[in-house]
C-alpha cells in the first residue's frame, strides 16, 4: 500500500482509514499463525507496545510508559515473555491489557475454540490469588459502547490454572464458550482483540507472573500426529554483526514454527528466537565483528511438543567494507521478493506477515526490478530469474484487466481484483499499473538474451505493455481530459474521480503514456496534466502542502539552506523521488522548473535529511545518521511521513534514506551504519531492515512493506552501477518519449 492520494490530505486520510477498516472473506491461504497467536513475543525489550496498564487507589500495577513490561529471562517462546507484576487492595483496583497486533492485513478472525496461556511464578501462587481475566473484542478494553465493541463478565484465572507452584511453567486452557458476554451486544471470540487481567482478591501482598505464549486453538485431536522431526541440513553465514542461519523445511500439518539455539562457547545452547512455519531463515543479530556462534534448531508445533535439536552449524562474523555491507543490504532486501513471493503467481506480498492472498501490482513491478538485480549480483542464477518471470507474466496475462490496467491489488491465487480500499477501488488503477510496467519494460531488456525463454518473454512483455490504454484514463470520451486519471471502474465508471497533478510520484505515468507505442497521450499533457498551471492544479497543492510553497508547480523557496526547484512545501515524502525513478533516470529529464530531475531529488532528500537534523518537534532519535521520513508503518497505523509539521510523527522509514543512495551516498552510507551496526538487534531481521520504528513511542514495525523493501535493492543498485535505470532507458520508446517531450518543454538535456 502507499499514501494512496498523496496530494490532497483530506482524500489521502480517508483512503488510508478506509485500509483500516477493511475486512476480507476466509481464505485457506491466509496464513493461519496470526490467527491464533495473540502473543508471542516483543520486538522491543523494555516495554510491549500492543500492551496497557493502570492502578487506581492503593493497589499496584508495574508498568514502563504504561505498558507491560517485557520478561528476558524466562519464556517459553524465545526471546522474552510478559511480566504481570501487582498488588491488590480493597480501595482500590488494576487493569492489564495485551492487545492482538492489528497489523495491516492482518486477518481480523481467529481461529479456536479454546484460550491458551503459559504462567510462570518465581515465587507460588494460589489460585485464588491469581488475577480474573475477561476478553474484549475492541482495541480500548473496557471502552466499547459502540456496536460492533463487546466485552465479557470476568472469569478467575485461578479456576482454570489452579494453584501456582514456584519456578513451573503451567498451560491455562479456557475454553471461549465460558466468557458469557457482559455488554449490550454479544460477545464474538472470533474477533477478540484485547485479553484484559484485573485485580482478584485484594489480599495485600505482590505478586509477580510472568506470561508467554497467549493463543486461540482447539483440543489435540484423538488421533495425534507425529511430533516434528529435526530440521536437517542447518548451515550459517556470518556477516558483518549479524548471522543468519538457514534450514530446510520440516513437513508437518501441526508444524507451528522453529525455535532457535546458540552458544557462544560450542558447549551450552540457549533458545534465542523463534521463526514461524514457512519461513526457514533467522537472523540472529551478534552486535560486533570477531564473534564466533554455534546454531542448532528445532521444530515444535502447536501442542509445544518440540522435536530434537538439529545438528549444529557455525558461522563467524567479521568486519565489512562499505561495498560488502550494500551488497549485504541488497541480498536481504531481495529475499522480500524472492523467498516471500507469492507461490502461485511470483508476485509480491503487499507485506509480510499480513494477508498471503494480497498481491500488490505496483509493488509487484519494483520487485522485478530487484529480479533484476538478484540476477545480476549472482543471489539468484539468470536462468531462475527467467523463470520466475515468466511465472509472473503468465499471471498477468490472466489476471483482471480494465482498459489494460491491473488494479491496485489482486489475490495471487486467482487474478482477481481485490477492491482493499472499498468498494469504488474494484477497477483499474493506472498509477500501480505504471510501477509494474516500469519493471517489466526493465526485465524486457535485461533478459533479452539468445535463448527461446528469453525471446518469449520479450514478446510477451511486449504484448502487455502494447495493450495498456493509457489514453482511456483521460476521461471519458466526451470530456477527454487534460489530465490522466488514477481510476477506472467497470462497475463505477469515474466514481473515484481522482486528477494526477505533479509533483509526487506518479510522474512515471505520465512518461510511459506519452511513450505507448499503441495507446499514447499527446505529450503536452506533461503541462496540462502533471505540470498544470489550471486553478484546479493549484487548488489540489495548495491542499496537500497546506501552504502556497509549490503550488505552481515550480517551488523556488530555499529549506534549510537548499533551494527546491519542484515540489510541494519542503518536497514531501522521499517515495517521491523513488518510484517514478527506479527505472527511469531522473539524469534524462529537465523542464522549465528544474535543469535535472536528478538534482531536484537530491535536494529533496538533502531537505528531508535537514528536517531530521534540526528536528524542530523534538522527537527521539532523529539525526545526521537517523533520517529518512516517508510512508510507512506507524505506531497508529500507515502514514506519508514527510519533513513538515502535519505530517511528521517521529517515525523513520530506512527505505527514506537507504533508497536515497544515488542521491546522498555519503549520507545514506551513514545511516545504514546506524540502522544496521547501533540498532540493528531491533531493526534488522530476515529481510534486512524493518519496515520503520519510533524511538519516542518505543514502536518498531512487526512487518516489511513491498513497497518499501525492493526500492533499498533497486535504488543501491542504480548508485552502484545504474543497472536498471541503463536497461529501462534502453527501451527505444523511452527515447522516443524523451524527444517528444523535448518538443514540449524545450529544455530536455
Amino acid at each position: 500500500m502507499r499514501f494512496r492520494v498523496s496530494n490532497f490530505r483530506g482524500s489521502a486520510r480517508w483512503l488510508v482509514l478506509l485500509t483500516a477498516l477493511s475486512l476480507f472473506a476466509p481464505s485457506a491461504r491466509a496464513s493461519d499463525y496470526y490467527r491464533h497467536v495473540i502473543f508471542d513475543n516483543s520486538l522491543t525489550t523494555d516495554a510491549y507496545f500492543n500492551s496497557r496498564g493502570s492502578a487506581n487507589g492503593s493497589s499496584y500495577l508495574e508498568v514502563r510508559n504504561g505498558r507491560l513490561p517485557v520478561e528476558t529471562t524466562r519464556f517459553v517462546t524465545p526471546p522474552n515473555a510478559l511480566r504481570l507484576q501487582w498488588e491488590s487492595r480493597p480501595d482500590g483496583g488494576w487493569e492489564a491489557e495485551v492487545r492482538v497486533d492489528g497489523f495491516r492485513n492482518r486477518y481480523p478472525e481467529l481461529i479456536g475454540r479454546n484460550l491458551y496461556l503459559w504462567l510462570y511464578a518465581p515465587e507460588a501462587i494460589a489460585a485464588g490469588d491469581l488475577p480474573q481475566i475477561l476478553l474484549s473484542d475492541a482495541a480500548q478494553g473496557l471502552q466499547v459502547a459502540e456496536l460492533p465493541a463487546s466485552f465479557t463478565a470476568p472469569l478467575s484465572l485461578g479456576k482454570y490454572a489452579g494453584d501456582l507452584p514456584a519456578g513451573r511453567w503451567v498451560q491455562a486452557r479456557i475454553p471461549l464458550a465460558d466468557f458469557a458476554s457482559a455488554s449490550i451486544y454479544p460477545f464474538r471470540p472470533e474477533f477478540l482483540a484485547n485479553v484484559v487481567f484485573h485485580q482478584g482478591r485484594p489480599d495485600g501482598v505482590r505478586h509477580t507472573l510472568i506470561i508467554d505464549e497467549l493463543r486461540v486453538g482447539d483440543d489435540a485431536a484423538e488421533e495425534k500426529s507425529p511430533a516434528p522431526a529435526a530440521p536437517q541440513q542447518v548451515r550459517a553465514t556470518g556477516y558483518d554483526r549479524h548471522v543468519v542461519v538457514r534450514w530446510d523445511r520440516v513437513e508437518s500439518r501441526a508444524l507451528a514454527r522453529y525455535v532457535i539455539y546458540r552458544s557462544l562457547d560450542g558447549k551450552a545452547f540457549e533458545p534465542i528466537g523463534i521463526q514461524r512455519a514457512g519461513i526457514e531463515r533467522y537472523a540472529d543479530f551478534l552486535g560486533k565483528a570477531g564473534v564466533t556462534a554455534q546454531y542448532q534448531v528445532a521444530a515444535e508445533d502447536w501442542e509445544s511438543r518440540r522435536s530434537a535439536l538439529s545438528d549444529p552449524a557455525s558461522a563467524s562474523t567479521r568486519e565489512f567494507s562499505d561495498d560488502e555491507l550494500l551488497t549485504m543490504l541488497e541480498e536481504a532486501c531481495f529475499l522480500y521478493y524472492w523467498e516471500g513471493a507469492d507461490p502461485h503467481s511470483g508476485m509480491t506480498r503487499e507485506n509480510i506477515p499480513g494477508d498471503d492472498r494480497i498481491v500488490a501490482t505496483g509493488a509487484s513491478g519494483m520487485g522485478i526490478a530487484a529480479l533484476i538485480v538478484g540476477a545480476d549480483r549472482g543471489f539468484i542464477t539468470r536462468a531462475q530469474g527467467v523463470e520466475r518471470l515468466t511465472k509472473i507474466v503468465n499471471f498477468l496475462e490472466h489476471a483482471q484487466r480494465y482498459h489494460g490496467a491491473w488494479s491496485h491489488y489482486m489475490d495471487g491465487g486467482t487474478g482477481r481484483t481485490m477492491a482493499v480500499f472499498g468498494m469504488f477501488d474494484n477497477g483499474g488503477d493506472l498509477v500501480e499499473t505504471s510501477f509494474l510496467m516500469e519493471g517489466l519494460l526493465a526485465a524486457r531488456q535485461y533478459f533479452y538474451g539468445s535463448s527461446d525463454a528469453e525471446r518469449d518473454l520479450f514478446r510477451r512483455i511486449t504484448g502487455l505493455w502494447e495493450t495498456v490504454e493509457w489514453d482511456w484514463y483521460r476521461g471519458p470520451e466526451k470530456e477527454k481530459s487534460a489530465f490522466l486519471y488514477w481510476h477506472w471502474s467497470s462497475e463505477w465508471g469515474w466514481q473515484i474521480r481522482h486528477p494526477l497533478i505533479g509533483f509526487n510520484e506518479v510522474m512515471i505515468t505520465y512518461l510511459l503514456a506519452i511513450a505507448s507505442p499503441t495507446h499514447a497521450i499527446p505529450a503536452d499533457l506533461y503541462s496540462s496534466g502533471w505540470a498544470s498551471q489550471d486553478p484546479r492544479a493549484l487548488e489540489y497543492r495548495q491542499g496537500w502542502g497546506g501552504i502556497g510553497d509549490g503550488s505552481h508547480y515550480g517551488n523556488g523557496h530555499t529549506y534549510y539552506g537548499i533551494k527546491l526547484d519542484v515540489g510541494v512545501g519542503t518536497g514531501g515524502p522521499l517515495f517521491f523521488t523513488h518510484y517514478s525513478f527506479f527505472g527511469f533516470d531522473p539524469h534524462s529529464l529537465g523542464d522549465r522548473f528544474t535543469h535535472s530531475y536528478f538534482e531536484n531529488n537530491r535536494n529533496i532528500a538533502l531537505i528531508n535529511r535537514a528536517y531530521c537534523i534540526a528536528d524542530p518537534k523534538h522527537f527521539a532519535g532523529y539525526g545526521a545518521d537517523a533520517w529518512g521520513l516517508t510512508a510507512s508503518d506507524g505506531p497508529n497505523g500507515y502514514v506519508a511521513h514527510a519533513p513538515d509539521a502535519a505530517d511528521d510523527r517521529g517515525t523513520l522509514t530506512p527505505t527514506g534514506a537507504l533508497a536515497s543512495f544515488p542521491y546522498t551516498p555519503e549520507a545514506s552510507m551513514a545511516a545504514l551504519k546506524h540502522y544496521y551496526r547501533d540498532l540493528g538487534a531491533g531493526l534488522w531481521d530476515v529481510y534486512g531492515p524493518r519496515d520503520a520504528f519510533n524511538p519516542g513511542a518505543d514502536w518498531i514495525s512487526p512487518i516489511y512493506m513491498g513497497l518499501n523493501q525492493a526500492p533499498i535493492v533497486v535504488m543501491v543498485e542504480n548508485y552502484r552501477s545504474g543497472l536498471v535505470w541503463k536497461n529501462f532507458m534502453a527501451n527505444p520508446e523511452v527515447g522516443a518519449m524523451l524527444r517528444k517531450l523535448d518538443t514540449v518543454t524545450g529544455s530536455t538535456p
